[in-house]
């Protein structure tokens, strides 16, 4: 993530430009080689090393394939007094020509009416002839770039499987379902608390994940095991 923090679980790259490139410059390139012609890649990171990971990710996977910059917003307060609360991450969004996009849309709450336009003769019209106007109600829309309807994972709980920085079901899948079908295949290459795999098996995608702390592979497994 670029934090510098101590996870417990794992110690985190400092926010250092080049202890970054040096980490993920090689392993960006290695994603590439093996991304499918059609496929996507969402990388997670602080907003401490967004700049420097753009950067890396137009020249590894191409200016025209960016797609996004995501912001995950969530309720998290600290003492800092200086600047505003940091209460989001960044997820970076890149495709190629050609990739699944799925458009997910998510519920209005507070439905309102638009004008239906009708086609009369050629022409639009809002009216009806007898001049009543005729409305239909929008119940949804399509998600935008801003997630503010996903908390974070609390530290107590049932949800809570043991990982410092477990991510929420919903996060993934929200991914996963607008970039892949069912019997696609997905690559989680810092799998942590193994969320993606078991996504991908509710979900019936094929799954690959790998991880270099043996911690993470034994809360995957043991998750993936429970899933019926």
């Amino acid at each position: 993530y670029g934090t510098g923090r101590n996870f417990g679980d794992f110690q985190d790259l400092k926010p250092i430009r080049s202890e970054i490139e040096n980490h993920y410059l090689p392993r960006l390139k290695e994603m590439h080689r093996v991304l499918k012609s059609t496929g996507s890649i969402y990388l997670q990171m602080d907003t401490r090393i967004n700049h420097w990971m753009r950067i890396l990710m137009d020249d590894v996977f191409g200016y025209d394939n960016f797609r996004n910059e995501i912001c995950w917003k969530y309720d998290k307060w600290s003492n800092v007094s200086n600047c505003f609360q940091r209460n989001h991450d960044v997820i970076l969004f890149y495709s190629f020509k050609g990739a699944v996009f799925n458009e997910l849309r998510e519920p209005i709450e507070a439905p309102r009416k638009r004008n239906l336009v009708e086609i009369v003769d050629g022409k639009k019209v809002s009216k009806r002839i007898d001049g009543n106007v005729v409305y239909r109600e929008q119940l949804d829309r399509p998600f935008s770039d801003v997630f503010t309807d996903i908390p974070r994972i609390p530290n107590t709980g049932a949800k809570v499987v043991g990982y410092a920085t477990q991510k929420p079901k919903e996060l993934i899948s929200r991914f996963i379902l607008a970039s892949t079908n069912e019997g696609d295949v997905v690559a989680d290459y810092y799998l942590g608390s193994g969320t993606t795999a078991v996504v991908c098996k509710e979900l019936n995608r094929n799954f690959i994940g790998c991880d270099i702390n043996p911690k993470a592979i034994e809360i995957t497994n043991a998750r993936l095991d429970a899933v019926s």
